[in-house]
Formats: structure tokens, C-alpha cells, sequence
């Protein structure tokens, strides 16, 4: 498949990481079909159906698929970063290990302790926007739950607080048992994509799709003046693609699986998008694209009818529920290892006595989707772009280089094709979105990782460790 066979060696060595994952009290349910189907649920979700609007208007038109296949190219990019990582150290926790590993020669835990910080935020916002997609299209069944404008007013903040409740009741048991309801999801996921699509190729008009404006891809255009800010929609619509690497543990044949299920993902999603964005754009002109709130519901209403509209709706809100669903199952995991290796408050290390999952994770985050589900989508979405890039995105690449040089001997199932072309390709993706966020988010995100320090140093001067102690070197996956 990808990257480079593994020696006999190799693969007992794999077998006696596994070993010590089942050991923790983690188990190795989740199979290629089930990793990629929750990588693929995490990443459609809502996203699609509530930002394709905004792409079209921030690109100034049908030229807006570009946008899509350029944010694609990054995430890829980026993925066979986490490929090799997650192969190599498949644990609960994904980037929290790697940067462990990476940095602990020279910065002892700084950068996975300043990671957790930023993911306790980032990763329950991004489910936040799965909440906030969700409303806004039940207000097309439902107006009650929207304002005039199509947001969420005070009973639709209400329903999606109580849909946080009833995803982490969902998320309240064996991992076996979960796997199995994230590919339903999955099928739900395909079945609404599928559906608007066919709406739209049966009905289709080309002067629409490529009705491009004069000059569109001219120097100073709408597309280049804002393919910054189209960039961050499409990266946001993307993300998911790694939610597998955080179930690391909890993944079978992690070596193979991963990798797999990571590329698979973004490639599949891709596809799906394009199909979408065009087969949108081909049903209704661009400039009514632009401004609608439930674009998905319209092209099916204009095709099909209303009827099948409020049915193609529910779907879709299926859809955003299976988001939510999926992102805190993974994200849920990210603070688990952490505490586990005593770099965060203990009791978030804890596995749920009867069915072996980390609960209190599970319910912090849940408890931070929550609130930032009451925000509106577009402060989200900036907010926690530009947090997870400095520590986590740019961190990772990093990272990558610096094992590479560290611990050579490290058994690596996967190794990146075509290195370092790929972890640059990322990295100037990332500086590059990280830059075009905005100036209120880069701020906010430039303080909270500051006040992330703040804490470090705190917590070291209690825990007498670096840089008030010594070094631990620990090199978990090295033999």
C-alpha cells in the first residue's frame, strides 16, 4: 500500500505496541471501514451545506471550486504528516504524542502541555460549528429556532444545547458499541451528500456552473483578494481527516489503518465537495448562492420540490448530529493520554469503571462545545483556526523533521512519500492560513498560548520538572 514495507521485526515490534495500548484498558476495536468512516463523517458534517455559500462570495463566484481543490493539496499534504506520526505512535492522543516525543530533548513538556491547552478549546469549537449547522438548517423545518436572518435565536441556542446532551449520552459507552453507530452515521453522511447532489445533476444548467465574471482569475481579483479567507472555510470544511490518529489505541493494525483510512478520507471527501459545490452552482446563479442560509434545502426544494426538500433537510441535520458525534468521540481521547503521562490534572486520565472510555474528557468537552455553540459561525470558525495552526498544525510538521533526526531507529510502518516536499507544502499552507485569519484572531490566539505558558511555568514550579528540574527523556516507542 503506502510507504515502505515493514521487516518481520518490525511488525513484532508493532505487535508489542499494541500490547501496551490494550494494557492502559483501551481496546483495539476500530477496523479500516469504521477508521475511515469516522474521519469521513467528522469532515462532511454540516460544513458543506452551511460554507459553501460563503465560499462562493468570498471567491466572487463559480470560481469558488478552485478554492476547494487548493485547500485540498494542503490537508493532503498535511495528512501524510499525520500518516507517518500516527503509524509510528499509535496511542490515544495523536499530536499530544507526537509532540511529546519530539520536543522533550530540548523543551521537556512545554509544547504537548501548551497542545492540550489549545485542543481543550479548538477541538469542542470545531464540534461547536457542527451545533450551530445543525440549527440553522432545522429553522428550514422549523422557523421557530432561527431569527429573521436565518441565525439561531434564544430556543434554537436551547435545542442545540440539548443536542450536546444527547450526542455525549450516545457517547456513554464501549467503544465497540460506538464504532458500530459512527458507520451508521457514515451511511446517513453519504445518503444526504448523495442526495443533493442528485437533485442538482438532474436539473442542471452549465451557464450557471461556469457563468465565471470578466477577469475572474485576473491579478487583483475577488479570487485572489480573497482566497485567504476562502482557504480558512475549505480547511475548516477538511479537518477531521486526523480524527482516527486520536483513537490510535483503539485502532486495529494501526500501521496500515491509518495511513489509509487518513488519505482515503480527504481524497473521498474532495470529490464529494467538487461534486457538490458545482452540481450546486449548476441549479442556482452564483450571486443567489452567495447569499442564501440553507443552500442545500433550496437546490432540493427548486428540483424536487418541497416535500422532498424537508426530507433531504433531515438528513442533513443527521448529518450534523454524526459530526458532533464523531469529533468528540476523538477529541475526547486527546486530553486522556495527557493526564496519563501526568502532564495534565489526573482525573482527566480516568476510564469509565464499566465501559472503558475516558468519561470526564467526554464531559469537559462536551460542557466547551456547548457553550461555544451560543457564538455565531463565522467568529467561531476564525477563532479556532487560528489556535490550533501555531501549536498543532505547525508544531506537527516540526515535529515530523525532528523525530526523523532524533530517533532514526524509530519503526515506521509508513513513511512519507516524497519527503520533505509534502511537510513544506503544508507548512506554508498553514502560515499562510494562520496569517490570512484576521487580526482579532491571531491576537486572541497569540494570548491564550501565551497564558498556556503561564500555566506551564506555574505547574512545572509544583511538579519541579523543566525548566525548574531535570529533563525526561522518555522515547516510549523506541526498543
Amino acid at each position: 500500500m503506502m510507504g515502505e514495507t515493514q521487516t518481520k521485526s518490525a511488525l513484532e515490534l508493532e505487535r508489542e505496541s499494541v500490547s501496551v495500548a490494550q494494557s492502559a484498558g483501551l481496546e483495539r476495536r476500530i477496523g479500516p471501514l469504521q477508521a475511515t468512516a469516522i474521519n469521513m463523517t467528522t469532515m462532511c458534517g454540516i460544513g458543506p451545506f452551511i460554507t459553501i455559500p460563503t465560499m462562493v462570495a468570498a471567491l466572487g463566484g463559480p470560481q469558488a471550486v478552485f478554492g476547494w481543490i487548493i485547500g485540498a493539496i494542503i490537508v493532503l499534504a498535511d495528512g501524510l504528516v499525520w500518516a507517518e506520526l500516527g503509524a509510528a505512535m499509535p496511542k490515544a492522543g495523536g499530536t499530544y504524542i507526537y509532540l511529546r516525543e519530539a520536543f522533550q530533548y530540548r523543551t521537556g513538556r512545554l509544547m504537548p502541555f501548551l497542545f492540550i491547552w489549545t485542543a481543550l478549546l479548538f477541538i469542542p469549537l470545531i464540534m461547536s460549528t457542527g451545533v450551530i449547522g445543525l440549527v440553522q438548517y432545522l429553522g428550514y423545518l422549523v422557523p421557530a429556532v432561527v431569527d429573521s436572518e436565518g441565525h439561531a435565536n434564544t430556543t434554537g441556542h436551547v435545542v442545540g444545547l440539548g443536542v450536546v446532551v444527547l450526542v455525549i449520552a450516545l457517547l456513554y459507552r464501549r467503544i465497540g458499541e460506538v464504532s458500530k453507530l459512527t458507520t451508521f452515521f457514515f451511511y446517513v453522511m453519504l445518503l444526504s451528500v448523495f442526495g443533493v447532489i442528485a437533485a442538482a445533476y438532474t436539473h442542471f444548467h452549465p451557464e450557471y456552473a461556469f457563468d465565471y465574471p470578466k477577469g475572474a482569475f485576473a491579478f487583483g481579483s475577488t479570487f485572489w483578494t480573497g482566497l485567504g479567507a476562502g482557504l480558512i472555510i475549505a480547511i475548516y470544511d477538511y479537518l477531521g481527516y486526523n480524527t482516527s490518529a486520536y483513537l490510535g489505541a483503539e485502532v486495529k493494525d494501526p500501521g496500515r489503518t491509518l495511513p489509509r483510512s487518513i488519505v482515503g478520507s480527504i481524497v473521498g471527501i474532495m470529490l464529494l465537495y467538487l461534486m457538490l459545490q458545482i452540481g450546486v452552482l449548476g441549479v442556482v446563479p452564483w450571486q443567489e448562492v452567495a447569499k442564501s442560509t440553507s443552500i442545500a434545502s433550496l437546490v432540493v426544494e427548486t428540483t424536487w420540490g418541497k416535500d422532498v426538500a424537508n426530507v433531504l433537510t433531515g438528513l442533513i441535520i443527521v448529518t450534523a448530529f454524526a459530526s458532533i458525534f464523531a469529533g468528540l468521540l476523538g477529541g475526547s481521547r486527546v486530553p486522556f493520554e495527557a493526564a496519563r503521562d501526568k502532564v495534565f490534572l489526573s482525573w482527566f486520565g480516568k476510564l469509565h469503571p464499566k465501559h472503558h472510555f475516558p468519561h470526564i474528557s467526554l464531559l469537559v468537552m462536551g460542557v466547551i462545545t456547548g457553550i461555544g455553540s451560543l457564538f455565531d459561525l463565522t467568529s467561531v470558525i476564525a477563532v479556532l483556526t487560528a489556535v490550533f495552526v501555531l501549536v498543532q498544525s505547525i508544531g506537527q510538521v516540526v515535529a515530523l523533521t525532528v523525530l526523523r533526526k532524533r530517533q532514526p531507529n524509530l519503526v515506521r510502518p509508513y513513511r512519507q512519500w516524497l519527503y520533505p516536499l509534502p511537510s513544506l507544502v503544508a507548512l506554508i499552507g498553514w502560515i499562510f492560513l494562520y496569517v490570512s485569519s484576521g487580526l482579532q484572531p491571531v491576537l486572541f490566539s497569540v494570548g491564550w498560548i501565551a497564558l498556556g505558558g503561564i500555566a506551564f511555568v506555574i505547574w512545572a514550579k509544583i511538579e519541579s520538572i523543566w525548566p525548574f528540574g531535570p529533563k525526561e527523556i522518555k522515547e516510549e516507542f523506541l526498543v
